[in-house]
């Protein structure tokens, strides 16, 4: 019995600590946020700036939200924006995409490009947080 409740409270301990973790990478990710809100806006009432909102991201196809002028090379891509290709394009925008218009350097670091997914793939296409 003691070996029992020691592992169902084992395995709340690291359901806790995993949800914590998830949490604060998304609370990270805000932070690095920081660097995209010149271009991009997200979140409840997001709108284009000079580059589109990110509202619904993951999922989404390249060159899609609405009243936004992406180059040929972006409505071209045949990306559809996951995780991977998200962490991949971050680094380096314009490898990903040759001729796209996002004049960004890109994010090197994998726990921020990690915290920054965890942030902006939380938001559903309305801009509100998914549960």
């Amino acid at each position: 019995m003691k070996k029992l409740t020691f592992g169902a409270l084992m395995i709340l301990t690291v359901t806790a600590t995993a949800s914590a973790a998830m949490a604060q990478d998304a609370a990270a990710g805000k932070t690095s946020f920081n660097k995209c809100l010149a271009c991009h806006a997200i979140g409840e009432g997001a709108k284009n700036k000079v580059g589109p909102e990110l509202n619904g991201l993951d999922g989404r196809h390249s060159g899609t939200a609405p009243d936004y002028n992406y180059s040929d090379a972006n409505k071209n891509s045949g990306i559809t924006w996951n995780e991977a290709t998200f962490k991949e394009y971050i680094k380096d925008p314009k490898a990903k995409i040759p001729g796209t218009k996002m004049a960004f350097a890109g994010i090197k670091n994998e726990t921020e490009i990690n915290n920054l997914w965890a942030f902006v793939s939380q938001f559903d296409k309305d801009g509100k947080i998914k549960q």
